[in-house]
């Protein structure tokens, strides 16, 4: 059997867009779904890059790993270099700020994610009949070389595949556990269903809130792949861009008109966009873009014309999860933030990230803090679900495994 090449490649579209969708498209060890999530595609993340959103002049550069045999890719890492900890919704400015006090420096720091999308899912691809688990302790011991030649203090693995995750903490990756909302179905059969599960005075409130946007002469029209019109998605990158502005320099503006153009033409089988509109739903005065795959629906960007109380939960939300419970989706991850959330039929869910750092005094004080960390994570998770006005269940915490007795790699 031919060896294994190391290749470290600085674009997505350095590796062929065949090759890239045969890992992640298919099965491995790691992963027993076959899945079609477009946020770790080939077109989503090269139309990232090409379109000037995730460069290095942003703080992201991309370096991906790809192990080779002869001209076929066996396994692939999406990984980014990256100057900052924007567009990530894992929140480690902490341990920053504990670096500059060690005299460390934090950035660049190496990290695994769909960039600007806090979607769970990330893993190392292995292409069907490889050992993932051999595959996976290899590339993490690639990473471990590339980081200390390098100098760079840390290396990120955000929203981890659970199915992949044991192959990462046995290879000595340290857990650090975060929460994010997610609505699941539980096979309901439309939204009256859906608002069934809800204590009686919730259940009035949602009624109310749609009520109150169909008052004003507003209804909202979903419309998916093919029948989305590349304006509609010009019109919601203005309404992408007028939202951002909203905050000033919090804003999170990270996405260029190109991608919302690219995607128009390259994207649209994994778009719905809801418009809120008066007549003409090609006239929308307010939209939300999701994405989509086969199981899962995906929250992403939302902006408005008119300030409407409730517009906001009947676009992002109900509209949403009504569109999901007619085409069966299993589930749907309405993005970061917000409270509010939990009162509209969201679930607060553990969500994994994996690190490794390579200071001896860094990496001590991290792995000695994160079990309490962790443990405080799981009651508030706990805690948030125990208050829902509704009937719901949610993942187990994550049980760490025992810390190696050396430093990993």
């Amino acid at each position: 059997m031919a060896e294994l090449q190391v290749r470290w490649h600085q674009a997505t579209q350095e590796v062929p867009e065949d090759q890239w969708q045969a890992l992640v498209g298919g099965t491995s060890e790691a992963s027993t779904e076959t899945v079609d999530r477009p946020f770790y595609g080939w077109r989503w993340l090269h139309h990232l890059e090409a379109s000037g959103s995730i460069v290095p002049r942003q703080g992201w550069q991309a370096c991906h790993l790809g192990l080779w045999r002869g001209g076929r890719l066996v396994a692939l890492a999406p990984l980014y270099l990256k100057g900052h900890s924007y567009g990530e919704f894992v929140f480690d400015q902490s341990f920053a700020q504990l670096a500059g006090q060690l005299g460390l420096r934090y950035y660049p720091k190496l990290v695994g994610m769909s960039p600007v999308s806090p979607v769970q899912g990330y893993r190392f691809h292995v292409a069907p009949g490889e050992d993932a688990a051999a595959l996976t302790q290899r590339m993490l011991a690639e990473i471990d070389g590339f980081c200390r030649r390098q100098g760079i203090l840390s290396c990120n693995f955000l929203y981890v595949d659970p199915a992949w995750q044991p192959l990462a903490e046995a290879a000595g990756c340290a857990l650090w556990i975060n929460q994010q909302s997610e609505w699941r179905n539980p096979g309901h059969g439309d939204f009256e269903a859906y608002l069934a599960s809800f204590n009686a005075n919730q259940r009035r409130n949602i009624r109310r809130e749609r009520r109150s946007v169909a008052d004003a002469g507003l209804s909202v029209t979903p419309l998916a792949g093919e029948d989305i019109p590349p304006r509609l998605l010009e019109r919601m990158h203005r309404f992408y861009e007028q939202h951002c502005s909203r905050w000033g320099p919090w804003g999170s503006k990270y996405l260029t008109e190109s991608f919302f153009q690219a995607a128009a033409t390259d994207l649209r089988q994994h778009l719905v966009i809801f418009s809120a509109h008066r007549g003409d739903p090609m006239v929308p005065l307010a939209m939300s873009l999701c994405v989509h795959d086969a199981t899962g629906l995906w929250g992403r960007y939302w902006g408005s014309d008119i300030e409407l109380d409730n517009l906001h939960f009947e676009v992002c939300y109900y509209a949403p999860i009504a569109w999901a419970i007619e085409r069966g989706l299993e589930s749907f991850d309405p993005g970061a933030g917000g409270s509010h959330k939990r009162r509209r039929g969201f679930v607060a869910q553990p969500r994994a990230s994996l690190h490794r750092w390579y200071d001896p005094r860094f990496d001590a004080i991290l792995r000695d803090w994160l079990p309490g960390a962790n443990r405080e994570m799981q009651a508030a998770i706990a805690a948030m679900n125990a208050e829902l006005p509704f009937t719901a269940s949610y993942d187990p915490p994550h049980a760490p495994r025992p810390e190696p007795p050396t430093e990993p790699g």
